[in-house]
């Protein structure tokens, strides 16, 4: 199946609405105007191995409409709450609305010491919508036993959850398939034509990792091994015939790990970090096929 870009079908652009409803360091939500020049004007399947916060598809989802999707993270607690949001709703208002007329600072700490895998799905889902909206400028980050560990922001009266855009996110997940996965089991399938679109955490080349103290998961940085299989995984993609985008820093590794592919700067802001400093705007590459 091939989806076309223009023209648009207008039952299938109002349909989907969808915004993140989590902050994700990295989100990709300021910069969409100017990587739409980059993405495909066709494809099959799209393939999404670091979801995040979902900017990206839902972004697609506004655009194309209707498309098969496979979405995929190593943060297990992040796809949980993608698939109780899409299939669960129902049950997970109500339990974020708990934690939004209990919210207090002993309720934040309460609930960031709940050990996530002894919760039901909506509860774990519920707990992750909560501590992102109220944690320290929206960052998820675990320490080496895979425990959140961000304080609680001074936010006066947080946004906890909007039921409309929950909803809207509901519906554009819907036909979606969702995993918890390395990034190269999340391709795996993707053929000719489809569309692989990888905002991994980015390089850097003073600590080989932006983002996190330790992966999602509590394991080793996403250092400079990782991006050499990234890369890998990438150039496997291309010669399939699959339109291949990547996001990352603008730094002499990844250009040079890259170079047999098209590269192309943009100016981002960096909107999450722990030093107000560093969240003026950046240099970023675009890496096409």
């Amino acid at each position: 199946m091939i989806t076309e870009t223009l023209p648009f079908d207008q039952d299938s652009q109002s349909r989907f609405a969808a915004e993140p409803v989590l902050k994700w360091a990295g989100g990709k939500t300021q910069l969409l105007p100017r990587l739409q020049a980059f993405f495909p004007k066709q494809f099959g399947t799209y393939f999404e191995p670091f979801v995040g916060s979902g900017a990206v598809f839902f972004f697609l989802r506004r655009l194309y409409g209707s498309f098969p999707a496979e979405l995929g993270d190593a943060n297990a607690e992040l796809i949980n709450c993608y698939q109780v949001l899409r299939n669960e709703l129902g049950s997970l208002i109500p339990a974020i609305e708990k934690h939004h007329d209990s919210h207090s600072l002993e309720h934040y700490y309460h609930v960031r010491r709940l050990d996530p895998t002894k919760l039901s799905s909506v509860e774990r889902a519920a707990r992750l919508i909560y501590l992102n909206k109220t944690c320290y400028n929206g960052l998820y980050r675990v320490n080496a036993r895979g425990e959140f560990n961000v304080p609680v922001g001074s936010y006066k009266n947080p946004r906890i959850y909007d039921e409309r855009s929950m909803a809207a996110v509901a519906d554009a997940l819907k036909g979606a398939q969702l995993k918890v996965a390395d990034f190269s089991d999340v391709c795996d399938r993707a053929k000719a034509r489809d569309f692989i679109y990888m905002d991994p955490p980015y390089y850097s080349e003073t600590t080989g990792f932006t983002g996190y103290a330790v992966s999602a998961l509590g394991e080793p940085r996403f250092g400079a091994d990782e991006h050499r299989r990234l890369f890998q995984v990438a150039t496997d993609l291309a010669n399939r015939g699959c339109y291949v985008v990547v996001s990352n820093s603008d730094t002499f590794y990844i250009r040079r790990l890259y170079k047999d592919f098209h590269i192309h700067t943009v100016e981002a802001r960096r909107a999450i970090n722990s030093n107000g400093a560093g969240r003026g705007p950046v240099k970023e590459l675009v890496i096409t096929n």
